[in-house]
């Protein structure tokens, strides 16, 4: 178990972090921002659960707890991700349980299982609607760009990320995107959909 007794250390002020392992490493390494993204995905997965709490149509909503367990437990899967991947590929403690194909199907199942009550779309949905719905379309684009700083750390000399990483961002990404839309049909919410330019009546249809 972590224990963290003092937050502020004075060592990062030259623009130099520790890894895990205490290598220092330049704050702008491509591991960094890596790791930087996985904990911003998470804090905004913390905001999704907040706005649940408060929206004013969760009453409706008949399964809250559901979107709430599955959410807490992707943040703590988020944080698994986030220590492997703040070590070296070569140096990672013998103590940390890797995220592996368990996670990621899971991911993939209860996708599965949201999407058996949910319309089949028929265009592109508009990234906005209640705060959790919105905060979700926010927090599966910020997800990619976590896959993306995964696929580009794989390819720096000397560095590796595991597949499996890169995997459950993947899923991830697409699987708070269907989160998104279960809520929304829990609550009643209607989706804004994407009209193309040449089927729009007007210049300010869909605003």
């Amino acid at each position: 178990m972590v224990r963290i007794t003092r937050v502020h250390t004075g060592t990062g002020d030259d623009g130099e972090t520790s890894l895990l392992d205490g290598t220092r490493v330049p704050k702008n390494h491509p591991r960094v921002s890596l790791y930087g993204t996985i904990d911003e995905v998470n804090s905004l997965i913390g905001v999704v659960r907040m706005e649940l709490e408060r929206m004013p149509g969760i009453t409706r909503f008949h399964r809250p707890d559901e979107a709430n367990h599955a959410l807490g437990l992707v943040q703590q899967e988020l944080f698994d991700i986030g220590g492997e991947c703040s070590c070296p590929p070569d140096n990672i403690p013998e103590q940390i349980e890797l995220v592996g194909m368990e996670e990621c199907d899971r991911l993939i199942s209860e996708m599965d299982m949201w999407l058996e009550e949910l319309e089949p779309l028929e265009s592109f949905i508009l990234p906005t609607g209640s705060g959790p719905v919105a905060a979700l379309h926010v927090a599966r684009t910020v997800t990619r760009r976590a896959e993306r700083d995964a696929c580009a750390l794989r390819d720096v000399n000397g560095e590796s990320v595991r597949d499996e990483v890169i995997f459950y961002l993947n899923r991830l990404s697409d699987w708070l995107f269907v989160l998104g839309r279960w809520i929304s049909m829990n609550t009643g919410e209607k989706e804004k959909l994407w009209t193309p330019l040449g089927k729009r009546k007007s210049k300010s249809e869909g605003f």
